[in-house]
This record gives C-alpha cells, structure tokens and sequence, in this order.
C-alpha cells in the first residue's frame, strides 16, 4: 500500500464508503481524534510494567480501529462492516472496570495526572476519548450515527481508562485539593 496518493492535497478525504467529504467534516474529525486516542494508549502501553494493564489496553487499540471504521463509513453503508462495536463490548468494559475496583481502593477525589509514565499516558487517552465522545454525539446530533453504541462505549471506556490509570499508580495519587479553590488551604492565598 502506497502512502501517499495525494488525493487530500486539495482538502478531501474519503470514507470507508465510496464518498469524499472536507477535512474538516465531522466525521474525520472524530475518528482522527479516535486514532488520537489510540496513539495515546500506544504510548501508555509501551510504559506500563504492567502485563494486565498492556493486554487490556491492546485489545482496546483493536476495538478502537472498529470504532474509526465505523465512524469512517456513511450510514447508508453500514450494513457492510462485519465487525461493529456491540454492548457486549461495553459490557466486557464494565467488567474489567468492576475487576479492577475489586483490586485497588479507588480516590474520591481529583487526581493530578503524571504520577508515572503510564498512567500519565492514560489520563491523556481518556481525555482525548472524552473528545472523540463529544464529536460522537455532535455526529448523533447530524444524523451521522447509525448506531448509538459507540457513544455508550466511549463513555465507558473513558471510565476505564481512568481506572487503569489508577490501578497503574497502585495507590500513590497526587490529589488536588478542592478547598483550594476556596481560598484554603497551603498555596491558595499565593495562587497555587
């Protein structure tokens, strides 16, 4: 496969359907920020020590190159992808959420992202899925989005990522302290 054919020198692109839409459309919009997304998990793999975390995440990668497919494809053609993203993958994150809970006392309060590389990495990969989630929902809200499963999936997946990225700092968190916010609190009156 050829890299570059120049077909998106003039601003186009094409979907995975036989249509060429604007750079700037929606859709290649969102599932340029779902590879994004991908990219981020990549980086979070590649530092994590952690063989559960890397297994969980690769297979993440995968069902994420679904999830561009998907969002790639007018829904006009939708019916011709043989792979699409189920609840029974929303419920499978569900469960690999609840598992980790079970292992690890989660904080409940705001976490400073950055206490290792990897969990770094994955609080950076869940805030770009929370934007790929708000392009999915500005496709639904277009009539973009043939099935609303992939909006309830990145939901989910955002939680889980938050949760690895917890399970990868195994309890050491660096918390942000709310109150100061209020003006309590070491560092509040001076700003931070």
């Amino acid at each position: 496969m050829k890299i570059t054919t120049k077909r998106g020198d003039k601003g186009y692109t094409d979907l995975l359907s036989p249509t060429r839409v604007p750079k700037y459309d929606l859709r290649p919009d969102t599932y340029g920020t779902v590879d994004e997304a991908n990219s981020a998990l990549g980086l979070a793999r590649a530092f994590s020590r952690r063989e559960k975390v890397k297994e969980v995440v690769h297979r993440i990668q995968e069902e994420l190159f679904i999830v561009g497919a998907e969002l790639a494809t007018s829904p006009e053609y939708a019916d011709r992808l043989t792979r699409r993203i189920t609840p029974r993958d929303t419920e499978r994150l569900e469960a690999l959420m609840e598992e980790i809970e079970r292992e690890i006392e989660m904080p409940q309060a705001f976490i400073i992202p950055g206490s290792t590389p990897s969990s770094a990495a994955l609080d950076l990969a869940r805030a770009i899925v929370r934007r790929a989630e708000r392009g999915v929902a500005r496709l639904k809200a277009n009539a973009l989005l043939p099935d609303e499963e992939i909006l309830i999936y990145l939901n989910r997946l955002s939680d889980l990522l938050y949760t690895l990225a917890r399970y990868e700092e195994g309890g050491e968190y660096d918390f942000f302290e709310l109150k100061r916010l209020n003006g309590e609190g070491p560092g509040a009156a001076a700003g931070g």
